[in-house]
Parts: C-alpha cells; sequence; structure tokens
C-alpha cells in the first residue's frame, strides 16, 4: 500500500495573529472589489433601491462571484493578494507555489465556513443586530482553534484545499 506524502513548502508557516491583520486589511479592500461589482451591476440595469428579492439574489451572486474572482486571481498569478503583500504573506499550494485555478476556487468557496456558525444562527433566531454580529465573531473565533493544533498553522479551509499561507521572503 502506497502513502502519498505531502511536500512542506518551501516558506516559514504564518501565525494567526498576522493571518488576522492581513484579513482585517483584506475586509477594507473587498470594499472597493464590491462597490465597483454592485455599482456596474445596478448601473447596468438601472436597477433602484429597493431591490425585488430576484434582484437582491442577483446582486448578491454578482459580488459573490467578483470576491471570488479577485481571490482566484490573485491566488494563481502570484499567491498573494495587495493585502498578503502588504503583509509578507501568500498563498500556496502542496509544493510551495501558487496554488492551481481549482485549488484557489477550492479555498475562496471552502474558507466561507468561517462565517457558517454565525449565519445559520442569524438565520435560525433572527436577532438583534449586536446579537447577531457577536454570534458571527464567536462562530470565527470558534473555526480559527484548529489552526492552533495544526503544524503549519493551517485553517479548515486550507488543510481541505491542499494550501497554506506562509511567510513570504
Amino acid at each position: 500500500m502506497s502513502r502519498t506524502v505531502e511536500q512542506a513548502p518551501v516558506g516559514q508557516p504564518a501565525g494567526i495573529g498576522l493571518r488576522l491583520a492581513a484579513m482585517v486589511y483584506e475586509g477594507v479592500l473587498l470594499f472597493g472589489v464590491t462597490f465597483a461589482a454592485a455599482f456596474a451591476l445596478l448601473s447596468a440595469f438601472a436597477w433602484t433601491y429597493p431591490l425585488k428579492p430576484t434582484q437582491r439574489a442577483v446582486l448578491q451572486g454578482t459580488v459573490f462571484l467578483a470576491i471570488g474572482v479577485y481571490f482566484v486571481w490573485c491566488w494563481t498569478r502570484s499567491g498573494q493578494t495587495l493585502a498578503l503583500k502588504t503583509w509578507r504573506l501568500r498563498v500556496a499550494g502542496p509544493d510551495g507555489t501558487p496554488p492551481t485555478t481549482p485549488r484557489a476556487a477550492a479555498r475562496y468557496l471552502l474558507a466561507w465556513h468561517l462565517f457558517l456558525p454565525g449565519l445559520v444562527f442569524i438565520a435560525l433566531a433572527d436577532p438583534p443586530p449586536a446579537v447577531g454580529l457577536a454570534a458571527l465573531t464567536a462562530g470565527f473565533a470558534a473555526l480559527l482553534l484548529p489552526a492552533f493544533l495544526d503544524r503549519d498553522r493551517r485553517l479548515l479551509h486550507d488543510r481541505w484545499s491542499g494550501t497554506r499561507v506562509i511567510r513570504d521572503r
């Protein structure tokens, strides 16, 4: 029986604190991506608020897709978004090179699990906004815990997609 051995990439694993700092900066940068995508869609169809339920679903899908294209494009080209470059981090596949398009797309889709517990709570309980935000934060924090048990500080979506975030030289 043969066993597949995962190669360690060149580069030191990024710590959770550094990754969180990059995530915060990424959130600021994503404002521009989401704004551009939403503005283009709303302008192209001359939609105004309040949006109909189908229009809102199309808008949300467009923003989700635009964010995905941004991440996958950046990760497959150099392994870095602007936020990752700023913090000298990069996403790498098992061999240390930028991930392939399927691997990067899987990483993007699987990363949404970080928000899942909070979103499920909000959908089921319909709490006040402050409680919903607390649930999102608590769920996100709880799903960071497995990274402390991983030698390479990988979050679950990194493990599932075969990627890792490493410090760039």
